[in-house]
């Protein structure tokens, strides 16, 4: 049943985090408006998947998401290496096969109760988008300015067209034009992504000319470990195309292409980064199908807060990562799903004045208190799994078997199989108990 008062949300950005707030809240009848600064629904990216809380959270926004989904995506080839989250190798020549932790699946991790899934990226937005009725969508919509008062959020656009709403939620991404709205008044060092020490180029090409290089080492998703160089390879497309990713680490070095998140440079530059005796040939085949950019590692190392007043952040906005533990897309759908549930609830209350911007603010505080604290974790976690891929782990080193001790345990079980619907009751408890005060 569609909420009857004048609360309105507008969301800025059309990515993954901002579709699954506009599913969430199309479900539960709560007025938006997504405001996209592309002419058109894009998608930047190739290879994307869920683990388990990222598909019980779109089935707590949407439970007709999962068939689709389900249709467009693909697992690891073998039967029984579908609990396979990656499998650990090496880059050097013969992929450490010799070493006494390799063999088949002998170095991998992932859960009993952990399915891989990958898709494409594309294809993936393309369901959630069938959610969204497209009258809902704004496109061709920069954002140039946020104005607040006790009543609502003003947002002014490049073309000119002012907008009103009740609440602005941004999932712009990681070069945020609202992040710096939410953080620059009390934390300006926090506003902009970091650097990470990394970069990457990127491709998806053909399975079979995958095979033709890699053989049946394309069957299940891997992390190729190397000094300051590494691979991550897997499946996408119903199997007919493979995403990779080829890696290198620049200790010590800053970026040095100023805002831009990525650089082209020639090809001679790109192959020279995976020069020398160290990396089988196999992967200096695989990086001349690869585009020459490089895709620089940034993520957002700190954060603060996740909210101002009436403005909140959520998806890469928020806690932009690096996706060496595959989690940062399911995060902004967690994202969505507690923020939905707090705007759902601020719908049914005062829409003006003061007791709105109270509840406001006791429900972006919930959502806040809810979210950051696990977000930030899995931020910290995937830099650490970065640290380990590049051996520069101060503890672990290039010892394998360290490596993968700290892998194969019970790593990823608090991101996995953690309690959504707990954190939804908990912030709508929240929110209540601090307007009730």
């Amino acid at each position: 049943m569609a909420v009857k008062n004048e609360f309105h949300v507008a969301i800025v950005g059309a990515g993954i985090a901002g579709l699954a707030l506009a599913m969430a809240l199309h479900k539960k009848g709560v007025a938006f408006t997504v405001y996209e600064e592309a002419a058109e629904y894009s998608a930047v990216g190739a290879g994307i998947g869920f683990a388990p809380n990222g598909m019980l959270a779109m089935d707590l926004i949407e439970p007709r998401f999962r068939p689709l989904y389900e249709r467009i995506c693909v697992g690891n080839k073998p039967e029984d290496a579908q609990w396979v989250f990656f499998e650990g190798m090496l880059l050097q020549p013969g992929f450490g096969r010799e070493k006494p932790w390799s063999g088949k699946l002998r170095s991998a991790w992932g859960h009993p109760d952990y399915t891989r899934k990958s898709a494409h990226r594309k294809a993936l937005l393309d369901i959630m988008t069938s959610f969204i009725p497209i009258e809902n969508v704004r496109f061709s919509k920069r954002l140039v300015s946020i104005k607040e008062d006790a009543s609502k959020v003003t947002l002014e656009f490049a073309d000119g067209e002012v907008a009103s709403a009740s609440i602005l939620a941004a999932a712009d991404g990681i070069a945020s034009t609202v992040r710096s709205h939410v953080l620059s008044p009390t934390h300006p060092e926090q506003a902009k992504p970091v650097y990470a020490g990394a970069y990457c180029y990127r491709a998806v090409i053909p399975m079979a000319e995958a095979e033709q290089v890699l053989g049946d080492l394309t069957d299940v998703a891997k992390l190729w470990f190397g000094k300051n160089r590494a691979a991550v390879t897997y499946r996408i497309s119903e199997g007919r195309e493979f995403n990779l990713l080829l890696c290198k680490a620049t200790p010590g070095q800053g970026w040095p292409y100023g805002d831009r998140v990525t650089q082209k440079v020639t090809h001679e530059e790109m192959m020279a980064d995976f020069a020398g005796s160290d990396i089988d040939d196999c992967f200096r085949q695989l990086l001349a199908k690869a585009k020459p950019v490089r895709w620089g590692f940034f993520h957002h190392w700190r954060t603060a807060t996740y909210y101002q007043d009436r403005v909140c952040i959520l998806g890469d906005a928020a806690h932009a990562s690096l996706p060496f533990q595959a989690a940062g897309a399911a995060q902004g759908i967690e994202d969505a799903l507690v923020l939905s549930n707090v705007l759902a609830e601020m719908a049914k209350g005062p829409s003006h004045g003061s007791e709105s911007i109270a509840q406001v603010r006791a429900g972006l505080k919930a959502y806040d208190s809810i979210r950051r604290p696990r977000a930030q974790k899995q931020l910290e976690d995937a830099y650490e799994n970065a640290c380990m891929l590049y051996f520069q782990d101060e503890d672990a080193g290039d010892d394998m078997n360290k490596i993968l001790q700290r892998l194969q345990g019970d790593r990823f079980n608090w991101l996995w199989f953690h309690d959504l619907e707990s954190d939804i009751k908990k912030a709508v408890t929240m929110m209540e108990t601090e307007v009730n005060k």
